[in-house]
């Protein structure tokens, strides 16, 4: 499955190779990848060659690290797909304005497809991401993964796979923002509101509420992080 790669720039040869087996669907999400001593070996190169591209593979959102556990495929083969073209249409220096307008479009219209397509199983596992933040809020946690969670499991059951893709981008790439946002237990409970007003409406099959209430958590989190970026300025001037 793996084969020996060419010193001359070797660890992106190796994160190219990883890259198509998760594309591929040959290591999926959840599968851990061989120790850095076993990926030395099977590559041919050095273990600080193999740890380039791993910090290369997690930059990219594909895998992760875990202290003394070891390394994991975090994207499926779809978000892996998709990395490449996110990056060559989305840029995080583009403006926030720009990011949440597209975002707005891309998710409200996810929320009214999923309260068209979610079967009843897709409800459930809504209502399991948001029993899951409640606890997490409750115990001083509430995670950006877990809100992330949330809105791709929103975007499968949309049905829609380019919506889908484009949302894996605008989330993963607005991961920073998000983390910015959930920095109080205020903050944190608002965006647990918004997703269980998201789910109501999914779960009632009212698109057109499911639109509107993806829209007002959307809009709200815009405002607090636009107000953050204001007061920054302010205190630099």
């Amino acid at each position: 499955m793996l084969k020996e790669v060419k010193k001359k720039r070797a660890y992106e040869d190796i994160v190219t190779q990883i890259k198509e087996l998760i594309s591929k669907g040959k290591l999926k999400q959840g599968d851990q990848l061989p120790n850095e001593n076993e990926l030395s070996e099977t590559f041919k190169v050095s273990r600080s060659t193999v740890r380039e591209a791993i910090l290369s593979l997690e930059t990219l959102s594909l895998v992760e690290r875990r202290q003394g556990d070891g390394t994991y495929v975090m994207a499926s083969s779809e978000e892996a797909i998709i990395q490449p073209f996110a990056s060559s249409i989305f840029h995080e220096k583009d403006d926030l304005i720009d990011m949440f307008a597209v975002r707005k479009i891309v998710e409200s219209e996810i929320a009214e497809l999923a309260s068209r397509n979610a079967t009843p199983k897709d409800i459930r596992e809504l209502e399991k991401i948001i029993d899951k933040q409640e606890r997490d809020l409750t115990e001083g946690g509430f995670t950006v993964k877990s809100d992330s969670n949330f809105h791709f499991a929103l975007a499968r059951m949309s049905k829609n796979k380019v919506l889908e893709r484009l949302n894996v981008a605008l989330v993963r790439l607005l991961r920073k923002t998000r983390d910015e946002y959930l920095q109080t237990a205020e903050r944190k409970q608002r965006s647990l509101d918004g997703h269980r007003a998201i789910v109501a409406a999914v779960k009632c099959k009212d698109g057109k509420e499911a639109k509107k209430a993806m829209l007002r958590h959307l809009e709200g989190i815009e405002k607090a992080l636009l107000i953050k970026k204001e007061e920054g300025g302010e205190k630099k001037s």
